[in-house]
C-alpha cells in the first residue's frame, strides 16, 4: 500500500462524515414588507415629481376651467359674487342658448363666430393632411440619400420650426406688409395684392395664413419622416433595384409602407395641434378682424379676456379639450391600434 493510499483510507471516514453532516444552504430571510415599501419608495421617488406638475398644469386648469364655465363671470370681481348659470355658456356657443327672445342676437354674436373659428380648424387638418403630408413625404424621400450638403439643407428645412411662434410671425407680416417683400414681387410680374390686404381679405386671409402654418411646421413631419427612413434597410432596396425596380416604385413598395407608423404619430400630432393652433394665428392680427382664419383658441381668447367674459371662455376651453380628448381616443382606437398592438406588423 502506497502512501498516497493510506492517508485516503484513513482520512476515509471522516471525509464521509463531514458529507454525511452537511446540509444545503438556506436562503437568506426575505423582508416582503420592507421590499414593498422600498418599490413604493422608488415608484414616488421618479413619478412623483412629474405627477405633482401633472396635476398642477394639466388637472388642475381643466377642473378650474369645468368650474368656471357654470358661471358668469367678468374675472375681475371675487368669483364668490359670480352668477351660477349651469350650461348656459355652453349653449349660447353651440346654438345661441335655450332663451327664444336673445337666441337669434346671441347666435350672431356666439355661435356662429364659435362655428366658424370651428370649421377653420378642421380646414386645416384637412389641408395639413392633403396637403403639407405628401410635400413633406417627398422632401423627405428626397433628401434620403447622400448628396453634398445633405446636413445643411436638413438644418435649414428644420429651421422655421424652431423659430419661435412671435418671431416667425412678426417676420411674415413684415413680408405681407401693403409695401413689403411679397406686395413688391407680386407687382413686378403685374399682380395686386388682395383689395383688403393679405391677411384681411375674406379669401386670401386664410391663405395666406395657412401658407405660413405650413412654412413653420412642415420641416417636423420631414425630419420625423427622415428619422423613419433611416430605420430602412438598405439592403431592402438594393435587392429591389437588382431586380429591376424604379427609383419610384422602390420609394412607393417599400419606404412608405415600412415609415407607416411614423406617419401615422406625424398625423395624430397634426390633428391635434390644428385643434390646439393658437399662437401663429394671434401672432398674425388675432385671427383677423372679421375672423376670417380664427381658432377655437383665438375666440376663446378674445371672448375670455377682451371681452371679460370668463365663464363663456371657459366654456369654449372645455369644448376644445373635449373635442381633442374624443379625437385622440378615436384616432389611438383606430388608427394606432395595429401599430400599439403589434409594432412589427404595423404597415
Amino acid at each position: 500500500m502506497t502512501a498516497l493510499e493510506a492517508s485516503g483510507r484513513n482520512a476515509g471516514p471522516a471525509v464521509e462524515q463531514s458529507t454525511a453532516g452537511s446540509r444545503p444552504l438556506t436562503p437568506a430571510t426575505q423582508h416582503p414588507r420592507r421590499d414593498g415599501v422600498r418599490k413604493w419608495a422608488e415608484i414616488a421617488l421618479f413619478v412623483g415629481p412629474a405627477l405633482v406638475l401633472f396635476l398642477t398644469f394639466v388637472v388642475y386648469p381643466v377642473v378650474s376651467a369645468a368650474r368656471y364655465s357654470l358661471y358668469k363671470w367678468n374675472g375681475v370681481s371675487q368669483f364668490s359674487d359670480a352668477e351660477f348659470v349651469g350650461f348656459s355658456n355652453y349653449t349660447r356657443a353651440l346654438w345661441g342658448g335655450s332663451d327664444p327672445a336673445t337666441q337669434q342676437a346671441f347666435k350672431t354674436a356666439y355661435s356662429q363666430p364659435f362655428w366658424e373659428a370651428l370649421s377653420h380648424n378642421f380646414a386645416i387638418i384637412g389641408l395639413s393632411l392633403a396637403i403639407q403630408l405628401p410635400v413633406a413625404l417627398l422632401v423627405a424621400l428626397t433628401l434620403n440619400r447622400r448628396f453634398r450638403g445633405r446636413a445643411f439643407t436638413r438644418v435649414v428645412i428644420f429651421a422655421p420650426y424652431v423659430l419661435s411662434e412671435v418671431i416667425a410671425g412678426t417676420m411674415w407680416l413684415i413680408i405681407f406688409d401693403p409695401n413689403g417683400i411679397a406686395t413688391q414681387w407680386t407687382r413686378a410680374i403685374g399682380l395686386d395684392m388682395p383689395a383688403g390686404g393679405w391677411f384681411e381679405d375674406p379669401t386670401w386671409g386664410f391663405w395666406t395664413v395657412f401658407f405660413i402654418i405650413t412654412w413653420k411646421y412642415v420641416g417636423l413631419a420631414i425630419i420625423l419622416f427622415l428619422a423613419g427612413l433611416s430605420g430602412v434597410s438598405e439592403d431592402l432596396q438594393e435587392a429591389a433595384a437588382i431586380d429591376g425596380a424604379s427609383w419610384w416604385q422602390i420609394q412607393w413598395r417599400i419606404n412608405i409602407p415600412l415609415i407607416g407608423p411614423t406617419i401615422r404619430i406625424w398625423a395624430f400630432l397634426s390633428i391635434i395641434g390644428s385643434i390646439q393652433l393658437f399662437d401663429m394665428v394671434w401672432v398674425l392680427n388675432r385671427g383677423g378682424t372679421a375672423g376670417q382664419y380664427s381658432t377655437i383658441a383665438s375666440y376663446m381668447m378674445q371672448i375670455g379676456f377682451f371681452r371679460s367674459d370668463w365663464g363663456y371662455g371657459s366654456a369654449i376651453a372645455v369644448i376644445m379639450f373635449l373635442l381633442s380628448f374624443v379625437i385622440a381616443l378615436a384616432y389611438m382606437a383606430t388608427i394606432l391600434r395595429r401599430d400599439n398592438a403589434n409594432p412589427r406588423k404595423a404597415r
